[in-house]
């Protein structure tokens, strides 16, 4: 019998922590109308289908996954149509660039298509958490070299 997959749980909390998260979740998509700022709660919450780069066989596989980012300022978008509730997006990394005064910065998630999201934060407070378990897929992302 196939053992179990296990939910991936990350944390970050500095910029290496924040590589390990960008890695595991390289080639997720999710709809426009998954990704939602709640100014006053402070935070930004993306639910996504996670491709399991960590799965081992032959198949690909696929999870559903949230991420969110907490101690949010603010969120700018460019080339990405909000109003396109049910567009999909396809999240190639996340990346930081700190503020003049730490902990603070600025968390990029870069999209294909070049469309980007700037998530201005007090600190980094990152949670990655697989909310279902994963199914087969057919394709495997594949990138250009």
């Amino acid at each position: 019998m196939a053992e179990a997959a296990k939910p991936l749980r990350l944390l970050a909390h500095d910029a290496d922590d924040l590589g390990v998260v960008s890695a595991a979740l390289q080639d997720a998509v999710a709809k426009i109308g998954d990704i939602r700022w709640d100014a006053q709660g402070r935070t930004l919450t993306l639910a996504c289908n996670r491709f399991r780069w960590e799965a081992k066989g032959k198949s690909g596989e696929r999870v559903r996954s949230a991420l969110q980012f907490g101690d949010v300022t603010g969120v700018q978008a460019r080339n990405l149509r909000r109003d396109a509730k049910g567009a999909i997006v396809e999240l190639l990394s996340i990346g930081f660039e700190p503020a003049e005064e730490a902990p603070a910065g600025v968390v990029i998630l870069t999209f294909a298509g070049g469309g980007d999201m700037r998530v201005s934060v007090d600190c980094l407070d990152v949670a990655l958490a697989d909310v279902s378990e994963p199914w087969a897929t057919p394709r495997t992302p594949g990138h250009a070299d």
